[in-house]
This record gives C-alpha cells, sequence and structure tokens, in this order.
C-alpha cells in the first residue's frame, strides 16, 4: 500500500430523523444564512418548506442563492460569492445534490478570496483561507460532494470544466426520501457516478490487491443490488437508504486510500460536458465499457477480478483474458439493464468536432492501468458514439 495521510472533517447526519437535527446545527453559526439551491424542484416537492421552517425556527436572516443549473458554472458561482459579501452571510446551507453543493462550495471558497479562485487557484497554486462555513443537505445522492472539498465547475469563457478545491461541507445532511423528489432516471444517473467513482478507483495502482480494494468491490456490488432493488420498489427507502450511503463512501477518501486512481473517464466527460451540457451519469455511462475494452490489457488480472468479485461470473472454463471481457460485458449489459445509454448518439452527441475539442482538451489521466494519447481518447469517443 502506498503511503496516505488522511483526514475527513464532515460531520455526517444520516436518516430519516437527521433533519430535526440542523436547528441545533444552526445555532453554532451567526445570524445571516445563505440558502442555495436549484431550478425550485425544492418548492414543489417541499424540501423548501421543510428548510425555510427550520431555519425560521432557528431565528436566522435568510438569503437565498437560487437557479444553480446542472452542469454549474463559473459565473454562477461568482454570483454566490458576491451575495455573501453583500449580506455578510455567515453559513451557507447548500439543499440539492452535486451541482447544488459545487457551485455553493466555488460560491464559499471565491468570496474567501481577493483573486479571482480560478486563476489563483489554477494558475498560482493558491487557495482559500478561513472561509466560511457550507452545510450540505443532500436530495440527490451519486457526486460525493457532501463528504469531499472538490467542486467541479465549469467556466464557460474559457470552455473547460474544471475541478476546484477548498474546504469540506461542516455538515452534510442524507436524508434517504429526499431523493424521492427525483425522476426516477436522474436518481439512477446518480447511483452510476457512484459506481463510476469506485471503478475509477479500483483500476487504478498498486497492482497487488490492498485492503481499500476489498472494500470497494463490496460497495460496487452493493450499489449493484440496490439499484435493481430501487428500480424494482422506487418507493421502498431501504434500497436508496443504501445508495446514498455507499455514494458518499465511495468520496470519503476510504476507498482511495493507499491508491493512484484513474479517472480517464471521468476526465473525457467532463470536458465533454464542457461543450455539450450533457448529464454527467448519461456521458459516463456511454463510455466506460467501451474505455475498459481500450485499457484492459494494462491490468487483466485485475478486470478478470472485477468480473468474479462484482459481478460473479464463474470463472470455471475461461482463460483470464476472456474472463476480463466477460466482466466489461457484465458491466454494459448492466447499463443496459438499468436504463442508461451505452453510446454518446443516445443522448444527441454526434459532432466528431466536438469529440475532438473534448479529446484535445480533457485532463489526461496518471492511473496506472493504461494510458490515452488525445488520439486514443478521439478514437475512443468516436467508438462510443
Amino acid at each position: 500500500m502506498n503511503s496516505f495521510y488522511y483526514e475527513l472533517p464532515v460531520r455526517v447526519h444520516f436518516g430519516e430523523s437527521c433533519i430535526d437535527e440542523l436547528t441545533e446545527v444552526l445555532g453554532e453559526y451567526g445570524p445571516n444564512v445563505l440558502l442555495s439551491y436549484g431550478g425550485g424542484s425544492i418548492k414543489k416537492n417541499g424540501i423548501y418548506d421543510d428548510m425555510t421552517a427550520v431555519l425560521r425556527k432557528a431565528g436566522k436572516n435568510v438569503f437565498e442563492f437560487s437557479g444553480i443549473m446542472p452542469n454549474p458554472t463559473y459565473a454562477k458561482a461568482q454570483e454566490g460569492a458576491a451575495l455573501i459579501r453583500e449580506h455578510a452571510i455567515d453559513v451557507v446551507l447548500a439543499v440539492g445534490g452535486g451541482s447544488v453543493l459545487d457551485c455553493s462550495k466555488a460560491a464559499v471558497w471565491q468570496a474567501a478570496m481577493d483573486e479571482d479562485l480560478w486563476e489563483g487557484q489554477l494558475q498560482r497554486g493558491r487557495f482559500p483561507e478561513n472561509p466560511i462555513p457550507l452545510l450540505a443537505v443532500l436530495t440527490a445522492a451519486g457526486t460525493g460532494s457532501e463528504m469531499n472539498k472538490e467542486a467541479v465547475i465549469t467556466n464557460e469563457e474559457l470552455g473547460i470544466k474544471e475541478s476546484l478545491y477548498g474546504s469540506y461541507p461542516e455538515h452534510s445532511f442524507l436524508r434517504p426520501s429526499y431523493t424521492m423528489s427525483l425522476p426516477m432516471k436522474q436518481f439512477i444517473s446518480g447511483a452510476f457516478d457512484s459506481l463510476s467513482h469506485c471503478m475509477e478507483t479500483y483500476f487504478g495502482g498498486p497492482r497487488r490487491i490492498i485492503v481499500s480494494d476489498e472494500l470497494n468491490e463490496s460497495v460496487m456490488r452493493s450499489i449493484i443490488r440496490n439499484l435493481r432493488l430501487a428500480i424494482a420498489h422506487p418507493e421502498d427507502l431501504e434500497p436508496r437508504s443504501e445508495l446514498i450511503w455507499d455514494s458518499s463512501l465511495a468520496e470519503t477518501g476510504i476507498l482511495k486510500i493507499g491508491k493512484q486512481t484513474d479517472f480517464q473517464a471521468h476526465q473525457i466527460e467532463h470536458q465533454l460536458g464542457a461543450f455539450t451540457d450533457c448529464n454527467h451519469g448519461f456521458g459516463l455511462s456511454a463510455i466506460h465499457a467501451e474505455m475498459y475494452r481500450r485499457i484492459y490489457k494494462g491490468d487483466v488480472a485485475r478486470f478478470a477480478r472485477f468480473a468474479r468479485e462484482v459481478f460473479g461470473i464463474d470463472p470455471s472454463d475461461m482463460t483470464e483474458d476472456a474472463l476480463a471481457l466477460a466482466g466489461i460485458d457484465a458491466l454494459e449489459d448492466f447499463i443496459r439493464e438499468i436504463g442508461l445509454p451505452t453510446h454518446l448518439s443516445e443522448i444527441d452527441i454526434t459532432d466528431e468536432e466536438i469529440l475532438r475539442k473534448t479529446a484535445e482538451t480533457c485532463n489526461l489521466s496518471e492511473g496506472c492501468c493504461t494510458h490515452l494519447s488525445r488520439e486514443e481518447i478521439f478514437e475512443l469517443l468516436k467508438a462510443c458514439m
């Protein structure tokens, strides 16, 4: 196992009664709260009423930062930072999925800096100091943003979708029933993003199996099992409870301890999303199987183990290479089973020029399975189309 330093300062409140604890938590902070959320669905499903009732009970002055889009832009984050400064905000309460959380994080970090966040961090390696706290109320599982200090933001002016870094949420509230506010297709997309996080960690180095990998296999099996149950029984909270915690576990960093991760599919999809605004989970599902067929030779034994331990494929009378490919086929079959796209054309991405720009501008992963060149990524994307 590689050397590591591990810390997770997020305090997690999990379960149907967790929102009852929010009033007490809000008492730890000053009077001015910025309530951030997306396009307004929380006003239709009752979550907004829950939040405003809690805020009133806590005696807070509430200001709103709404309209955060699915692929949050840098301009939107700047809008949030301006509100934080204008109203002397003491704490941000972000209510939504990964996009709302990411945009709120970036707004908090920008408000703590006296220079442009994007340029300061990506060009000069400067990070926010003493940003105000952020609390997360999760309504959509998948990104794991409630457990990490990363925010994926699209800079429309530069045509780049990039990860920014700063502070963790101080508290995260995970109430499984809030995920019922999502359309099922969006819920499934988020769960696949969780599985993708696990796979992109699993297929990194080192080549030998370590305890992080064995924990990862368990989480991947849980995602697959509970996603099937959630689709079959959409009103059942139990599989949703498992999936929301699976999502968080995938981004606590525990599965990455001692690992060199290989997030090439995410890097490709992020940049594809910068040019097309496609749904993140849909883009990932269309890329993964084809990418793995092109890189599995870099660690055939690992892919064969994935087939056996995650998808339960009987290795009898199979070569290691055949078993590895059978696991990739099983992944693609699972993607079809849960109703996600396996080709980019299914989400109306058919322009080769966009694929070329994606290949030329996406980050190249340093994971240790197989490194893809920009030309190989372009050929991969054409095959995914």
